[in-house]
C-alpha cells in the first residue's frame, strides 16, 4: 500500500464526527471498485456528496462460534472473543480496519459506521466452555475492536460475557480505550478479588483536540485516566497502554502519559507503535493530508524507517514496536519513564485454577 493515497475527486476532506476522511481506498477482496449498496444508502446520509454525517447502523451477526484462537507469538494469550465487528470509535490508526474489506465494505468510513453485533455471544460462549474438550486458557476481549464502543451501552454484550466468565471462574484480560468499562466495576472488582481479571486501558494522547482528530468517538483522555483511577481504587489491576505511538504527532507525550497513568493508580505500562497494514496505510496518508499536511511526509518517513523502508512490517516481534534508530529511541524513552514512575514489567497475577465449566445445556449450577 506504499505510494500516494487514492484521494476523492475534490481532494482529501474530513468527515464530521468520523475518523476516516472517506471510503476511497483500494480493496484487496471482492469488488475492484467499491459501489455503495442501496440497502446501506437507505440507512445513512450522503457521505461523499454533501459531506454529511454518516449514521451508525448495526446488523445482527449470527455467529456459530465465539472463541477465536490467537496464533501470534508476540501476543501472550491464545484465546479471544469479539462481540462486535467494526468500531464506532473511528480511530484512524486502527489495525482492525482491513477486516471489513472481506465483506465488500470499506475499511474507511464503513468500518466505523456499518457495525455488526453478535447477540448470541454469551450463549455460544457458555456452550463452548461446557464442552468436555475445552482447555481453559485466559480469554482476551478487545484485541480487535473495542468491547466498550458506544453501541455496548444498548447491546450489553460485553457485560454478558463478563458475567459468564465471573460465574465460571474463568480468567479474563480486557483491552479498551473507553471509560464505559467503569459501568461493570461491580463484576470486575469481584473478579479481581479472585485474581481473575486484568484491564488494559489505552491512552494515545493527553490532548483532547488531537484525540478528537485521531479517535473522534472514543472518550476523551481525561475520562480514560479517571477510569484507571476508579478501577485501581476498586482493586482491579489496570495497565496503561501508550498506544499507538505516532512519530512526530504523539511521541512527545510518552513520559507525560506514563506519569499521569501512574498518578491515577496504573500498575503496569505497555506501548505499541502505529501499525499500517493493508488499507490502513492509504487511509492514514489521507488523514495526514487533511489534518497534518505540514508534516505528513516527515511522519511517513519516520514510520518507514521504523518498518525497514516500508509502510508496514508484518513480521512477528517487529510489528508492535518497530526497529531502527527511531524504534530504539522510543523503546529507551518508554523503559526509562516506566522505571521512573514505578510501572515495572511485573508478571500478571492470574489464578488459572478456579475455572469450573458451566452445566451443559445452559442450566445453572446448584450451590
Amino acid at each position: 500500500m506504499d505510494g500516494a493515497p487514492p484521494f476523492p475527486p475534490n481532494g482529501p476532506q474530513s468527515t464530521p464526527g468520523r475518523g476516516a476522511p472517506s471510503n476511497h481506498v483500494p480493496l484487496r477482496f471482492g469488488l475492484s471498485e467499491r459501489v455503495d449498496d442501496p440497502d446501506w444508502l437507505d440507512e445513512r446520509e450522503t457521505i461523499d456528496g454533501a459531506r454529511g454525517r454518516p449514521r451508525t447502523t448495526v446488523t445482527v451477526d449470527h455467529a456459530r462460534t465465539i472463541i477465536n484462537r490467537i496464533t501470534s507469538p508476540d501476543i501472550p494469550l491464545d484465546q479471544s472473543i469479539n462481540m462486535y465487528r467494526g468500531c464506532e470509535h473511528g480511530c484512524i490508526y486502527c489495525y482492525a480496519r482491513p477486516s471489513h474489506a472481506r465483506y465488500d465494505l470499506s475499511p474507511g468510513l464503513d468500518f466505523e459506521t456499518h457495525l455488526f453485533a453478535k447477540p448470541d455471544a454469551a450463549v455460544l460462549l457458555r456452550a463452548e466452555l461446557a464442552r468436555p474438550s475445552y482447555v481453559m486458557r485466559p480469554i482476551a476481549i478487545g484485541t480487535n475492536t473495542d468491547p466498550y464502543q458506544p453501541i455496548e451501552r444498548d447491546w450489553r454484550l460485553t457485560r454478558q460475557i463478563i458475567e459468564l466468565l465471573s460465574e465460571t471462574g474463568h480468567p479474563l484480560f480486557i483491552t479498551t480505550k473507553s471509560d464505559r468499562i467503569v459501568r461493570d466495576i461491580d463484576l470486575l472488582a469481584d473478579m479481581a478479588r479472585r485474581r481473575l481479571v486484568h484491564v488494559i486501558l489505552s491512552v494515545t494522547t493527553l490532548d483532547p483536540a488531537l484525540a478528537r482528530k485521531l479517535e473522534p468517538r472514543a472518550p476523551r483522555p481525561a475520562k480514560r485516566l479517571a477510569a484507571i483511577a476508579a478501577l485501581s481504587a476498586a482493586g482491579v489491576p489496570t495497565q496503561v497502554n501508550v498506544a499507538p505511538i505516532i512519530p512526530a504527532i504523539t511521541d512527545h507525550e510518552i513520559e507525560h502519559i506514563i506519569a499521569e497513568a501512574a498518578a491515577a493508580g496504573a500498575c503496569r505500562a505497555g506501548y505499541t507503535i502505529i501499525r499500517l497494514p493493508h488499507e490502513v496505510a492509504a487511509l492514514f496518508r489521507e488523514w495526514l493530508a487533511v489534518h497534518f499536511p505540514d508534516r505528513a511526509s516527515k511522519v511517513m518517513a519516520i514510520i518507514r524507517d521504523l518498518r525497514g523502508g516500508r509502510d508496514y512490517d508484518p513480521r512477528y516481534f517487529k510489528r508492535m514496536h518497530g526497529g531502527g534508530i527511531w524504534g530504539d529511541l522510543i523503546r529507551t524513552r518508554f523503559n526509562r519513564a516506566r522505571r521512573i514512575y514505578g510501572l515495572g514489567h511485573r508478571g500478571y497475577d492470574i489464578d488459572l485454577t478456579a475455572f469450573v465449566p458451566p452445566e451443559r445445556g445452559g442450566q445453572m449450577r446448584l450451590l
